[in-house]
Formats: C-alpha cells, sequence, structure tokens
C-alpha cells in the first residue's frame, strides 16, 4: 500500500478550520468550532479564528486556560483590580505561531489581535466569559 504525500496539508487547507460559526455577544471578528461536551469534568476545546485588529476587552474565565497560536501573532495584557479600576499587571505579552500560553482561573487579561490568528482554546471544564 502506498501513501499519497504529494498533498501537503496545512492550517489553510485542512477541514479542520471549516465550519467555524459566529457566536452571539462575542466581539467583532470572532468565530469558533466547538466541541460537543461529554465529560463535565472534562475540559471544552475551540478551535477559534480572529481577524486581524480585533480583540477582547479585559475579562475573565471561571477556569485555567490554554491557547496554542497555530497562524498569526496576538498579544495578551494583564490587570489587576485596584480602588480606581483596573490596572496593567506587567508587561505585554506577545505569543506568535508554534507558541502556547496559560492564563490562570480568574486572572483578569485582554486579548488583541495583531495578525489573522487561528487558535486551538482549551479551557478546564465548561467556559465561560466575564466581561470586567
Amino acid at each position: 500500500m502506498s501513501v499519497d504525500t504529494s498533498t501537503e496539508v496545512t492550517s489553510d487547507n485542512s477541514a479542520v478550520w471549516d465550519n467555524h460559526i459566529s457566536v452571539p455577544d462575542t466581539p467583532k471578528g470572532f468565530t469558533v468550532r466547538t466541541s460537543f461536551p461529554t465529560n463535565q469534568d472534562g475540559v471544552e476545546v475551540m478551535l477559534e479564528r480572529w481577524q486581524a485588529g480585533t480583540e477582547e476587552p479585559p475579562h475573565s474565565h471561571p477556569g485555567d486556560d490554554m491557547t496554542i497560536v497555530v497562524e498569526g501573532k496576538m498579544s495578551i495584557q494583564f490587570y489587576t483590580r485596584s480602588p480606581d479600576g483596573l490596572i496593567l499587571d506587567g508587561e505585554k505579552i506577545l505569543l506568535g505561531k508554534g507558541d502556547t500560553g496559560y492564563i490562570k482561573a480568574g486572572r483578569i487579561h485582554d486579548a488583541k489581535y495583531i495578525e489573522e490568528c487561528k487558535l486551538v482554546y482549551v479551557h478546564d471544564k465548561a467556559f465561560g466569559f466575564n466581561t470586567e
């Protein structure tokens, strides 16, 4: 049996990146393809696409999360809450193709998509988004 190796599969031509949908009440430029949750103690996995120049406002998630950048470049800025509102917490973090970022549950952060991004996003248990 021979294997056809003449066609390279990449993030540009893989069916994994098809069938994305828009989600109501989420930032402009965001589409997602989700998995079906079958384990209450499992993770929720999403394949995300973000248009260049789009962004998420400061927010937090109820569980830890992991983002793997398949294509593109993005930045993450952390914040802490003070009596006067949100203040920057550390330097901006840049993630590019092949990088993985982890964020602890409840940690306030934003996300900006510098280039068009394809991401693998993994959230501990059910996904949640809390605008800060």
